[in-house]
């Protein structure tokens, strides 16, 4: 495990569960998650980056583990420019990044990424929603990092979802940490 480093944008979704293990708490959102990841990856190199904690969904209930794989930035919109939806504009980087370690152990899924707390209608392009996935992805991609990305499904994605979170802020650490020793690293 020394290789390998957990990644959590809160320090409530990981608990003091995860002693022993290189924990990196990198802030809520696409811009924290992508400063704090850089700056520990300037510091050593891991060989494996396991993004890590809450997550909505109106496809999987509360409770699922989720181990997304393909990651889509929900909240570029640039279509009044005519680009299309999620793209970001002028780059050669596809919609939809596919590039999260695949694990059978779990339920597969899509994650759309973005800096709000997704309460509205899903657009059926992702079946995860959270704030770091994209970002977190993006850079073990360019870095050439394998990236596994573990989930816990905490609420709906729906009008409930700030106290379906914040329930379930008790389960996730144990929920996340059974999860991975599942996945014998």
């Amino acid at each position: 495990m020394n290789d390998t480093l957990l990644v959590f944008a809160m320090a409530q979704e990981s608990q003091d569960v995860f002693d022993g293990y290189n924990v990196l708490h990198t802030g809520i959102g696409k811009v924290n998650a992508a400063y704090a990841l850089t700056r520990a990856l300037q510091e050593k190199r891991p060989a494996l980056v396991v993004n890590m904690g809450t997550a909505g969904s109106r496809k999987h209930k509360p409770g699922t583990i989720v181990n997304c794989t393909s990651f889509i930035q929900r909240d570029m919109d640039v279509t009044v420019l005519g680009f299309k939806k999620f793209q970001t504009p002028f780059s050669e980087t596809p919609i939809k990044l596919d590039c999260g370690v695949s694990r059978k152990e779990f339920v597969q899924g899509i994650c759309g990424t973005g800096d709000n707390f997704d309460a509205g209608q899903d657009s059926g392009a992702f079946d995860v929603v959270d704030m770091e996935g994209y970002a977190l992805a993006y850079i073990c991609q360019q870095e050439s990092i394998p990236f596994l990305c573990l989930k816990y499904i905490s609420d709906g994605a729906d009008g409930d979802a700030k106290e379906d979170w914040n329930a379930s802020l008790h389960r996730t650490a144990e929920e996340l940490k059974e999860a991975l020793e599942k996945v014998k690293l």
